[in-house]
């Protein structure tokens, strides 16, 4: 059967089949979907599991912690240079590859009897990094009305904040009943699946003036991102770091990217031309997405779930429970709010939106903090969904949105993979920040939440600086409805 082609946007399709003949939307969403859900399940689906790990391989809590940094690491930095290649060689492609190495890893992991195996498991998974991204340029190459767009943009980015809650679940409930081993054989099951659809359900893509990789841009740029993420993880161990190290890894991420820099000056194909880094869609965007997750993703996916375990300071409850009152509810509201943020934004502009999704996010932080001390779990519960709808659904959508809808055309690919990579340098950052912060503010009361109160806070301070931040955005003019 022939491969259909697609109506020429930026990109050059790659296959033969008659114009004319164009892929049916609805069976590409269902490939892209099925690869964001085997990648989102690789993501969050162990977190239940990481115990069972412990206690299977005989490894301590910190060891076992290492093996998600490694996976996360690897995904940030596998991101900033996948959707280039794909630009060049083809998407599909890149995209095929990429689901495959997943569950090559899932089967390493699977079959793991020593830390250092799963750590490398976790590595080789982590080469799906850029999955979302992918799937998005792909979407916009086939999908290019705004509405249209933004609305499967929405239902494609909203997995990425968790499948519902079930990947938990299901995660916790292998990990119980058939050990750890079963949620990799699961992962990969999954991976399979989606290696496959992409393989027979999408189209080819690429841009045509794309014919070569700069592989020594691409080396300085990792080693430069990759020294600022270890950097941040070692500085989140507060006392126990080792802070010459810290020292030495920022001077070393510092001098990378100033070489990189300077080598993407010099070079003819560039993986990053400086003056696209110069401009405000790329510096302004990739601000605002650091800023924004340094300053919500510690708060929702450490502090609240760690205030409501506390048994002291906080409301006592079970691991268990506590997902169930916050991270469930939070990842519903998300998923629910995706795809209609996706279509607000291309129907009244994606700065507006992005905006509002902001100014809510600091509402609903605000408001924890003012009833922290009712310690009331259907508070708790209102503020998690608060958080879901406002940030995982509309903050998270937008900034993933913007990243693809401001690429340049003669290089889609550099701004998603960036993006992807201050999504991750975010995260981190937020950890490191918080907790640094709610560490130095610990009461001599145990039963005091002002630790709680202080991380919470400067989270409000960076989300505030977020929203100054993402007015210096430009308006991507062709991405929306015009009125």
């Amino acid at each position: 059967m022939a491969r259909p082609t697609t109506p020429p946007l930026v990109d050059e399709q790659a296959g033969t089949a008659p114009a004319g003949r164009a892929t049916r939307v609805a069976v590409l969403v269902t490939a892209l979907l099925t690869a964001c859900v085997a990648f989102q399940l690789n993501a969050s689906m162990l977190s239940p599991a990481l115990k069972s790990i412990e206690d299977q391989l005989h490894a301590s809590s910190a060891e076992i912690g290492l093996t998600q940094t490694a996976f996360f690491t690897s995904a940030a930095l596998f991101s900033l240079f996948l959707p280039r290649l794909g630009d060049i060689v083809g998407r599909r492609k890149v995209l095929v590859g990429m689901m495959a190495l997943m569950a090559v890893g899932c089967v390493v992991a699977a079959l793991a009897t020593s830390v250092p195996v799963l750590f490398v498991g976790r590595v080789i998974q982590g080469a799906s990094g850029p999955t979302v991204p992918l799937c998005l340029i792909m979407l916009r190459v086939e999908v290019t009305e705004p509405k249209k767009y933004g609305t499967l943009l929405g239902v494609i980015t909203a997995v990425n904040g968790g499948i519902a809650g079930v990947d938990s679940l299901a995660g916790g409930y292998l990990a119980d009943n058939h050990g750890f081993q079963a949620v990799f054989w699961a992962m990969g099951a999954v991976a399979v699946i989606a290696t496959a659809l992409v393989a027979t359900m999408t189209p080819e893509t690429r841009v045509a003036a794309a014919t070569r990789m700069d592989w020594p841009g691409v080396a300085l740029l990792v080693v430069s991102v990759g020294a600022l993420l270890i950097a941040l993880n070692e500085a989140g161990k507060l006392a126990a770091a080792n802070w010459p190290l810290v020292a030495g890894l920022v001077v070393l991420g510092a001098l990378a990217f100033a070489l990189f820099w300077r080598a993407e000056d010099r070079s003819s194909h560039p993986l990053v031309a400086t003056r696209h880094l110069r401009q405000r869609g790329t510096w302004a965007t990739l601000l605002t997405t650091v800023l924004t997750m340094t300053g919500v993703f510690a708060v929702m996916n450490g502090l609240i779930p760690a205030f409501a375990q506390d048994g002291q300071a906080g409301l006592g409850m079970s691991a268990e429970a506590s997902a169930w009152w916050t991270l469930t509810p939070y990842a519903l509201a998300g998923l629910a709010m995706g795809p209609v943020a996706g279509r607000l934004a291309a129907t009244f502009g994606y700065g507006r939106v992005l905006r509002l999704g902001l100014i809510g996010s600091v509402a609903s932080v605000i408001l924890m903090i003012v009833t922290i001390p009712a310690h009331s779990k259907v508070l708790l519960l209102v503020i998690s969904l608060l958080v879901g709808i406002t940030y995982a659904g509309v903050a998270n959508i937008v900034l993933n949105g913007l990243g693809i809808v401001l690429s340049p055309s003669e290089n889609p690919g550099f701004l998603p993979g960036l993006n992807a990579g201050a999504f991750n340098l975010g995260a981190g950052l937020s950890f490191a920040l918080l907790y640094a912060v709610k560490t130095a503010a610990l009461p001599d009361d145990p039963a005091s939440a002002t630790g709680y109160t202080a991380g919470m806070i400067a989270g409000v301070v960076i989300l505030a600086a977020a929203l100054a931040t993402s007015f210096l955005i430009p308006k991507p003019v062709a991405a929306e409805a015009q009125h």
